[in-house]
């Protein structure tokens, strides 16, 4: 058989076993060891206290400071942990009330408790002190739930009650916020059985399927702040011979759409939209076929990822932030079911290099 025979079969093919190769993905994720810290989607009630101020200015990538936290227990107790903690990011650890978090927890700590197996763990928290700064989280929280539906290559959260009291010399300040935690990407790569490449690789040497997921994703969030050439708020993992990228961090996306949000210009790229909000596709051209898998993964999953948006709906302060939270992930779906949106604003713009 010829290449011009094979070539409309196996379009076929990929067509209608697209969606039953991303389930399979998925069974396969939910198979492979989680610890409990993230089995479970309810909020999960924490007590920090510690110096926003002190985390800022005298802790970076190798300096800690001793910290404990406290969490409510299935009984309903609380649990206390010694842990270290340190600041994280780049612009939110400079310009937010709430720096990022990075925790570490020693072994000998976590053995027996809720923490266990979790030696390094980020902590999301709202950036600025505003009547939405909860909204924002929970949206921010609801992209990551949402990519466990792209793709198995994932980084599991678990959401957060939180009672943070900023220490201030000998005064204190206490906040009642949202928060997440999100696992290490070593535990990414053991749940994958893969390992984590820390070298530049083009996204057209990465696998073809995972790579489209991921811009499809980043598409449907509204975010180009990202880039797995560059490994720009994505990290890479080496599964089964194949480069797969994981994404985090997307609080520059149109569906957070937080105050200080904009235009990402990674490598110095000047896009050609202006607002966060404006949805631009930053994937590359690849095999038709593949393009279509991938559009009726998302298709097929889309009652699915819109049940987990809508079991949010009760965390949200202002139903105002729900409802356009909901309407923005319901905008591109209708692009993706209409043949000329789908063809005009990802398969025309998709890159070449």
């Amino acid at each position: 058989m010829n290449k011009q025979a094979i070539f409309p079969f196996l379009f076929i093919y990929l067509y209608f076993i697209g969606p039953v190769f991303s389930q399979e993905l998925a069974k396969t994720d939910q198979d492979n060891q989680v610890t409990e810290l993230f089995l479970k989607n309810d909020a999960l009630p924490v007590k920090l206290s510690y110096s926003n101020k002190v985390l800022r200015k005298e802790t970076n990538d190798s300096t800690y400071v001793d910290s404990e936290i406290g969490y409510m227990t299935s009984d309903e107790s609380w649990k206390t942990l010694e842990i270290k903690i340190r600041a994280r990011g780049n612009y939110r650890r400079e310009n937010c009330f709430f720096p990022p978090v990075k925790m570490k927890i020693k072994k000998s700590v976590s053995a027996g408790t809720l923490f266990e197996g979790n030696k390094k763990l980020k902590l999301v928290l709202p950036c600025v002190l505003q009547k939405d700064y909860n909204d924002k989280v929970l949206k921010e929280y609801m992209a990551y739930k949402l990519y466990e539906f792209v793709s198995p290559y994932h980084f599991k959260t678990r959401l957060l009650n939180i009672d943070f009291t900023d220490e201030k010399g000998q005064k204190f300040k206490t906040y009642t916020v949202k928060g997440f935690f999100i696992e290490d990407i070593d535990e990414v790569k053991d749940r994958c059985n893969g390992k984590q490449i820390t070298r530049s690789i083009h996204p057209l040497e990465q696998d073809d399927l995972c790579s489209v997921r991921n811009d499809f994703f980043q598409f449907m969030i509204g975010n180009t702040d990202y880039s797995s050439a560059y490994r720009h708020n994505e990290k890479l993992l080496f599964v089964d011979n194949n480069i797969m990228p994981v994404p985090y961090d997307f609080d520059m996306s149109g569906l957070v759409d937080a105050s200080y949000a904009v235009v990402s210009q990674v490598q110095g790229e000047v896009l050609s939209i202006t607002d966060v909000t404006q949805r631009l596709y930053r994937g590359f051209k690849r095999n038709p076929a593949t393009y279509q898998t991938v559009r009726n993964e998302f298709l097929n999953n889309k009652s699915k990822m819109m049940t987990v948006i809508n079991d949010l709906e009760s965390s949200f302060d202002d139903p105002k932030e729900f409802a356009t939270a909901r309407r923005f992930i319901n905008d591109f779906f209708d692009v993706l079911a209409n043949d000329n949106s789908y063809r005009k604003e990802i398969l025309n713009v998709a890159r070449l290099k």
